[in-house]
């Protein structure tokens, strides 16, 4: 099997595993308990907290989730006021946004993905805008420190999630929130953080014993440090991991002329390949490519038959829209198997007409 969904998910580092493995196996202690093993697993949260928030802006702090999607409902239902965001974004900011029964304002894109500037006015008096570094489906990155400074302007917070983002691009210094997920960044499921500024405290998502000052629940040392390991490989391999996207993407688009790129080629993360073929069935595709994993966009939104809500609010059609596919390839991927993959990908879809 070749694994092309890196934006679904990314494969575990073998390091974060090692990390894991003796909070799994010795080490059952709750690391908020005060006697000795307590304080030992609580030692281990701690170092993870430093080498996450190593990665964000200064002038803030760390608070661990049970993911990015708790991460961005806590900011935004934590927090009060009309909220400003855009129709790209995904699922957990949207549908967190509407469910406050706040009024929601959704700014339009341009056909490429990036925000319209434009058109991108956020009234004074909002109290939250939510903007995505780079988009799940497509790879776009949006212009945040832009956003930070009108949001600023305009006398609200600014949320942003960064879960495809986190260690890959620069996170902008003016944001009050950042939502990030571990297992993104080849660390483990079942565990993400939100940054807050200094002096922003939403109001708690959950309620229970405030073990985190603001979140409630006990946390999971092994989850933890692995996602300790997978922060500091970020900050260790980010040259390298950058350098080996930008050539598997030369050879993926190369290989792939003849189909169409969804979103800006330019402001873009390329370890994301949102790709178009008029007239393809992605579903036959998919099935005649069985030993390649690959989405057929946002695997959070698989299985629901709507077409992409991203691509649509870029102006594509629904038959444009339901003929996509999405690549995702990173840190493991070598460029032979991404090349076969690619080959087999391509010569199925050809074969349909």
């Amino acid at each position: 099997m070749t694994y092309l969904d890196y934006q679904a998910t990314t494969p575990l580092a073998p390091e974060a595993f090692d990390a894991m493995i003796p909070w799994l196996r010795d080490a059952h202690a709750n690391p908020h308990s005060p006697h000795r093993e307590g304080r030992r697993a609580r030692a281990a949260v701690e170092i993870t907290r430093e080498r996450v928030a190593a990665l964000m802006p200064p002038g803030g702090r760390v608070v661990f989730t049970g993911g990015a999607t708790e991460a961005l409902n806590w900011a935004i239902k934590g927090t009060g006021g009309s909220v400003v965001t855009f129709p790209t974004e995904h699922a957990a900011v949207l549908d967190a946004a509407r469910a406050t029964g706040r009024p929601v304002t959704m700014l339009p894109v341009r056909p490429d993905g990036l925000v319209d500037r434009d058109a991108a006015l956020i009234p004074p008096g909002t109290g939250l805008v939510a903007a995505m570094a780079v988009n799940n489906e497509t790879g776009v990155i949006q212009p945040l420190d832009a956003l930070a400074e009108q949001a600023r302007a305009a006398g609200a917070l600014f949320l942003v999630d960064a879960v495809q983002g986190y260690g890959r691009v620069p996170l902008p210094a003016g944001a009050d929130m950042i939502a990030v997920s571990a297992h993104k960044v080849h660390g483990p499921k079942g565990i993400g953080a939100l940054w807050l500024r200094d002096g922003v405290s939403p109001a708690p998502l959950l309620h229970g014993g405030d073990q985190e000052g603001g979140r409630s629940g006990t946390l999971s040392p092994a989850l933890c440090a692995g996602f300790g390991a997978a922060a500091v490989l970020l900050a260790e391999r980010g040259e390298a991991d950058a350098a080996l996207v930008e050539r598997l993407w030369a050879l993926a688009t190369a290989r792939l002329a003849d189909w169409t790129v969804n979103g800006s080629t330019a402001h873009r993360y390329r370890g994301n390949l949102s790709v178009r073929r008029d007239g393809l069935d992605v579903g036959r595709l998919m099935s005649d490519c069985r030993d390649v994993a690959f989405s057929a966009g946002s695997a959070c939104a698989s299985g629901s038959g709507r077409p992409s809500h991203v691509l649509r609010a870029m102006g594509l059609t629904d038959a444009q829209a339901r003929s996509t596919i999405r690549l995702g390839f990173g840190r493991y991927t070598t460029e032979d198997e991404l090349l076969v993959a690619i080959d087999r990908i391509d010569a199925a879809a050809k074969a349909q007409a």
